[in-house]
């Protein structure tokens, strides 16, 4: 299906424990590496729904899986797993593979990179919502230093807002290299091994693309729509994100009746980060539900 890396694959096919009959979603399709390879797996009575809420992936899924009927295709984000699951055959695993998608990191139009100069946009649904050159155009200085604290844990969050504020009242900011270029010329405390802007631009995708709400919302939905035995596997890839589902499935586990058994945490073996260094900081976590 792609020529993009899906991360930590054989550990999520494995924590799927995938059945040829079994029905299994995947959330957060991208394009298609982790779908195609559960496929490979099912049998003619399987079934696999994909989500995603970019256009762009789901027109990968249309066509990639056009004549395959066991495909159910959702343009919507996995906060809309009740809503388009209910109802239907209970789900043997669900997986998350969690952020931004190297597609959406690769194409400049998207605006999600200050690798690659575009319009400062940051949306995955480039029809929903404000963008991130709309929102620093209005958010005042202590909105955008909250984000740029509680998202990026960016220690010069203050200082960069007053910039941004500043800089729009002469030009729009509307370019990914007009925003890199202003943060790198924010004096401040820096990481030497990341560039000055990866921690603003992460948080301003965050806060854009509601991405811990809605992992929020859609975890609980996920552990109600599995079947007893069930699978949840979440790939996480930066501490915030993690956190939520570290503590979220802790919390099912020790409950007075338990909802889940946790299975286990994995990272990425030495192999593979050397072969794809945007899994170095993946994290994934699997629970199994119980009867």
């Amino acid at each position: 299906m792609s020529s993009h890396l899906p991360v930590m694959l054989d550990e999520a096919l494995a924590g799927l424990n995938l059945r040829a009959d079994g029905r299994y979603v995947d959330a957060t399709f991208g394009r298609g590496g982790h779908s195609a390879a559960i496929l490979a797996q099912l049998g003619p009575d399987g079934v696999l729904d994909v989500f995603d809420q970019d256009p762009a992936a789901i027109a990968h899924a249309r066509a990639g899986f056009a004549d395959d009927p066991r495909v159910r295709v959702h343009h919507a984000n996995f906060a809309a797993l009740s809503a388009r699951l209910a109802g239907g055959k209970p789900v043997d695993g669900i997986l998350m593979d969690l952020g931004v998608s190297s597609p959406q990191l690769d194409e400049a139009a998207r605006g999600f990179s200050f690798s690659h100069d575009g319009p400062l946009d940051m949306r995955m649904n480039p029809g929903a919502g404000p963008s991130a050159a709309d929102w620093l155009a209005r958010a005042d200085a202590e909105e955008i230093a909250n984000v740029l604290w509680q998202y990026g844990e960016e220690r010069n969050s203050r200082r960069i807002a007053r910039r941004v504020v500043e800089t729009r009242a002469a030009e729009p900011i509307t370019s990914t290299a007009a925003l890199a270029k202003l943060v790198a010329g924010v004096p401040g405390p820096r990481s030497r091994s990341i560039h000055p802007a990866t921690r603003t631009f992460q948080a301003i995708r965050i806060h854009i693309n509601q991405e811990l709400a809605v992992l929020e919302q859609a975890l609980p939905q996920a552990l109600n729509l599995l079947a007893p035995g069930g699978r949840l596997v979440v790939i996480a890839f930066h501490s915030l994100e993690d956190r939520i589902v570290k503590r979220y499935l802790r919390a099912q586990a020790r409950l007075e009746q338990p909802i889940i058994r946790v299975l286990r945490k994995q990272f990425p073996q030495p192999e593979e980060a050397a072969r794809n260094p945007r899994s170095r900081s993946a994290v994934l976590r699997t629970a199994e539900r119980l009867p």
